[in-house]
């Protein structure tokens, strides 16, 4: 297999592409280095990652395998490395939904709670809160767990779901609906 730097992992990239990182993703695309499930990184060696984006992957896998999928990212974590998630919010999708939900539906969140459904990989299987999600990295053995802000990132400049807000793209006045939570092995 070919050498690569490993130090910045960015699983589940799908069309995204952040100069620095390795990407991996189950579809194969010209940016993609490693096209593998998301929970499968067998190539990569323990503890030798200090970075892992996963944005906005982490509820494709269904409510009995996410686990693995993060426990899976702290094995190849090295020992301070952080874990940087970011997922829908459900209590910020319940919000909207309570607020302009009951008058139009529920197409303004549907895509934050059932995925974009544009190919067999694009469907949401597990919905996550700040709450629960802490607590599961935690159990798993991560020793912290933090907010972080997109726009304080080295990927700050790169639009993507981490980024998602309601009405879409008002980053001003919209209500921010990602999760961003980063773990630290």
């Amino acid at each position: 297999m070919k050498k690569h730097n490993i130090a910045k992992l960015h699983v589940g990239c799908g069309r995204i592409f952040i100069p620095g990182f390795l990407h991996i993703d189950i579809q194969p695309a010209p940016h993609v280095d490693i096209v593998t499930e998301a929970d499968a990184l067998d190539m990569i060696p323990d503890q030798s990652v200090e970075l892992i984006y996963a944005c906005h992957i982490l509820e494709h896998f269904d409510r009995w395998r996410y686990k693995g999928a993060l426990e899976e990212w702290f094995r190849v974590l090295r020992p301070q490395g952080v874990l940087r998630l970011a997922v829908p919010d459900f209590q910020s999708c319940v919000e909207v939904y309570s607020k302009v939900g009951l008058a139009s539906g529920p197409e303004s969140i549907l895509g934050l709670v059932c995925g974009g459904q544009r190919d067999p990989f694009d469907f949401h299987k597990m919905i996550f809160d700040r709450r629960m999600l802490t607590r599961v990295l935690l159990e798993i053995g991560f020793s912290e767990v933090r907010e972080w802000d997109w726009r304080s990132t080295d990927h700050a400049k790169i639009d993507d779901y981490s980024q998602a807000y309601l009405p879409h793209l008002d980053k001003t006045n919209g209500k921010h609906m990602s999760l961003n939570l980063e773990a630290v092995k």
